[in-house]
């Protein structure tokens, strides 16, 4: 998969794709991706690539020529199966997003930066804005480190386990069960017995249950218009 990321601050994108699961992939060619600063498509003098919105307010508007130019640049060299937009009133991000993405050959995001971007970009050009949560940060490079982190687990080859990505929390539309490690016993605390018996049907059981009360308790709009058993 080749991921092109359309930023004005490619630099952020050095440390988290540095390290772990993502850089691994990379090195893998698992997955490639490129960081391109927006201000190298800005025609205008000082590359500046924001202006005041129209109808007054205040803040700063994403311009629409350099998006336009880097997005048709990019596009006339390969097809893109989406355009993402970072956007805090876009669809939240969620795992049946994330794996389904998995199947693209190549995406493109645009980080949103200053009160947004021109509506005409958004119209003709996102094909899928996201949102990672009802807050709004300073920028949306963070919200496209999110999305490349968590396809690129997904992704076959990535992680050396990958059953392990089948059972995170929310592949089920649950939260994931309690889990336990060694030692059996800590701090006078036990481990659960029924992990200890070597009951696949029993244990897998188990688990359902505690995914189950676990997302009744901490995340009931998992469960909205949801049946589970």
């Amino acid at each position: 998969m080749r991921i092109d990321i359309i930023t004005l601050f490619p630099e952020m994108f050095e440390g988290p794709f540095g390290y772990s699961i993502v850089k691994r992939a990379i090195d893998k060619g698992i997955v490639e991706v490129y960081t391109h600063n927006l201000r190298d498509w800005s025609t205008d003098k000082h590359h500046r690539v924001d202006d005041t919105p129209y109808g007054g307010k205040g803040g700063m508007l994403m311009s629409p020529q350099p998006i336009a130019a880097c997005i048709d640049e990019l596009k006339s060299q390969r097809e893109y199966d989406e355009v993402f937009y970072t956007s805090p009133d876009g669809e939240l991000l969620d795992q049946p997003t994330l794996n389904k993405s998995i199947n693209y050959t190549n995406i493109i995001i645009l980080c949103g930066h200053y009160k947004g971007v021109d509506e005409r970009i958004r119209e003709h050009y996102i094909t899928k804005e996201f949102s990672i949560g009802d807050y709004v940060l300073s920028g949306g490079e963070l919200a496209a480190m999110v999305l490349v982190d968590g396809i690129t687990r997904i992704i076959p080859g990535s992680i050396g386990d990958e059953m392990s990505a089948l059972s995170d929390s929310f592949q089920n539309g649950l939260i994931a069960p309690p889990a336990y490690t060694r030692p059996r016993l800590f701090n006078n605390w036990e481990v659960p017995e029924i992990l200890l018996s070597g009951n696949e049907k029993k244990i897998d059981e188990w688990k359902h249950e505690q995914s189950l009360k676990r997302t009744k308790e901490r995340r009931p709009n998992l469960l909205k218009d949801k049946k589970i058993d």
